[in-house]
């Protein structure tokens, strides 16, 4: 006997019901790794290039430690990776230390010289930060941070930690596949400046995927910072550099700018989630926005719901606009400004904003309206490495150039671009982040840790403002959805870089459905192909109590995690 019309649609609305039921309370899979991890009970250096991870093992392998491998590593990656980061830029990093279960976290990021201030630039015609040129210029802090780390830590020499760069630097290296196509990118840039010109060009282009490169000017400034550890760079021919290039360009650095540069020690912040303690760096960075998402995350059943479900990734979008408001509002150097870290962090302070998060629909404006000056600032050119030592030591490690080439300023015969950090401070006298003579701009920039029961994660997603929205989606991975670390970086993941609007960026590997479903709650979703930078691009290191010790190191780039070799009597 035929259906009727209305038997035939109560069916058809029960299996659309069905369907719909299906999406939302049936967990998508979780991601099956396109690479392995890496496991043994010795140390491993995860670095975003596998030169640099490849120094830093060979460092352990030389009776070094976590710390000495971090410091190897990233001398070389200034030097493969130039556009991302160098000892132009700033650093920060988390430690542990085995021995006493203690973290140090360490800000060393410089200052604003002495000359620059809002007035300057005013005289200047400047109504906003430049995002280029010798007014974005801060003092680069990664070298008073590497040495840092070492005097308090290491057990190497510098004319040891160094070697692989200068080696590398004098003789030369194929440029890797990623790396070579966002140099490439960077032609134009390269080209306003002679200088920049001739250190980074092969040629009169920007070298290809497979060229090789040599940096014998880097060489040089490396082996000052060998023979004399910081004061061969903040005094003598490289701080003469610096300041010769600010004079010529209208700038205002000094050497006593430079020679006077402090790193601090910190005592990192924390909250925890599902069991576990989640770690960043204290203001004036943007760690807290990723334990404020994740404050207000942990108030919903993610786990429940089940990874990829459309409504876990709602409330996490809605968790990072209200985070990133608090932050980009209150966050700047507390030296100059008091930070209300501890009421950021509070239940109370998630629990009122969890109350303004809206499951059935985005929020579209939630921003303050004194930051837009920051809107249109663009950087997430920054490397992010881990590193685990024998003895359990752990060093997570982020150190960058703020934009690609950051300044797009090269000290004359040095090597190497001065960062362009100062894009971040406002010109709003107003705003807790104005710029001011020896002051810190606001930083993208982020390492983070986690632990529980014993078990201990070094990690970081370098990516400017995407950094704690991808912290706080890693974290949610292991703890709601049980991923091993390579599986927790390599997974689908979101972010919102704007700081107004509907707008969201939802990679590939997120399944089509989610992203209908967001777009139904009113995300204005953007799908973004695999393996891309636009959603960063991390490592991680584990211990277990047993000893056994993990390395990742995400697809998304060039990067690879190496163990050290075997110990031989």
């Amino acid at each position: 006997m035929p259906m009727t019309k209305p038997v035939v649609c109560s069916l058809l609305l029960a299996l659309v019901t069905a369907m719909t039921s299906a999406q939302t309370t049936t967990p998508n899979p979780l991601p099956v790794p396109g690479r392995s991890i890496v496991t043994t009970t010795l140390g491993i250096v995860a670095a975003s290039q596998p030169l640099a991870a490849k120094a830093g093992a060979e460092v352990l392998d030389r009776g070094g430690n976590a710390i000495d491998a971090a410091i190897a590593a990233n001398a070389v990656l200034g030097l493969v990776e130039p556009h991302m980061n160098g000892v132009g830029g700033d650093l920060f990093a988390i430690i542990y230390e085995a021995k006493t279960g203690k973290l140090h976290g360490l800000n060393a990021s410089g200052w604003a010289p002495t000359g620059l201030t809002p007035a300057l630039l005013a005289e200047r015609g400047l109504t906003r930060m430049p995002n280029s040129g010798i007014f974005s210029v801060t003092v680069p802090g990664a070298v008073a941070g590497w040495e840092a780390m070492r005097s308090r830590f290491g057990t190497k020499p510098f004319s040891e930690l160094l070697s692989s760069a200068i080696w590398y630097a004098e003789n030369g290296f194929p440029v890797s596949e990623v790396i070579a196509g966002e140099w490439g990118e960077q032609e134009r840039k390269l080209s306003a400046t002679p200088e920049a010109r001739s250190t980074f060009f092969l040629g009169d282009k920007p070298p290809k995927f497979g060229e090789v490169f040599k940096n014998p000017n880097l060489a040089a400034t490396l082996k000052r910072i060998a023979d004399k550890g910081r004061d061969g760079f903040y005094r003598g021919p490289t701080a003469e550099a610096i300041v010769a290039l600010s004079k010529t360009a209208g700038g205002t650095i000094t050497l006593a700018d430079l020679s006077e540069v402090e790193v601090e020690w910190q005592e990192p912040i924390k909250t925890t989630y599902r069991g576990w303690t989640v770690y960043e760096l204290p203001p004036q960075g943007q760690g807290i926005a990723a334990l404020m998402m994740l404050n207000i995350m942990e108030r919903y059943p993610l786990g429940e719901w089940g990874f990829h479900d459309p409504r876990a990734m709602h409330v996490m979008i809605e968790a990072k606009k209200l985070a990133y408001a608090d932050m980009l509002a209150y966050v700047a150097d507390p030296k100059f400004s008091k930070v209300p870290v501890t009421q950021m962090l509070s239940r109370e302070h998630a629990s009122a904003r969890a109350a303004k998060l809206d499951l059935g629909k985005a929020a579209c404006d939630v921003m303050p309206a004194q930051i837009a000056p920051l809107e249109d600032a663009h950087g997430g050119d920054t490397i992010y490495l881990s590193v685990i030592d024998a003895a359990g030591n752990i060093v997570s490690f982020i150190q960058s150039n703020y934009s690609a080439f950051g300044s797009g300023l090269v000290p004359a015969k040095m090597g190497f671009p001065l960062h362009n950090r100062g894009a971040l401070f406002t010109l709003d006298a107003n705003h807790p982040n104005v710029l001011a003579p020896r002051k810190r701009p606001l930083h993208t920039i982020i390492p983070a840790f986690m632990e529980k029961d014993g078990v201990r994660i070094g990690f970081g997603i370098m990516g400017g403002w995407t950094q704690s929205q991808a912290h706080a989606q890693f974290v949610s991975n292991i703890a709601d959805y049980g991923m091993t670390i390579q599986q927790a970086l390599e997974a689908g993941r979101f972010v919102k870089n704007s700081f107004r609007g509907c707008d969201v960026s939802i990679e590939a590997l997120v399944p089509e459905s989610v992203r209908n479903a967001l777009k139904a709650l009113g995300h204005e979703v953007r799908v973004v192909e695999l393996r891309t930078d636009t959603f960063g691009r991390g490592q991680a290191v584990m211990s277990l109590p047993n000893g056994v010790h993990f390395g990742a190191s995400e697809p998304r780039h060039d990067g690879a995690a190496i163990p050290q070799g075997a110990k031989r009597n």
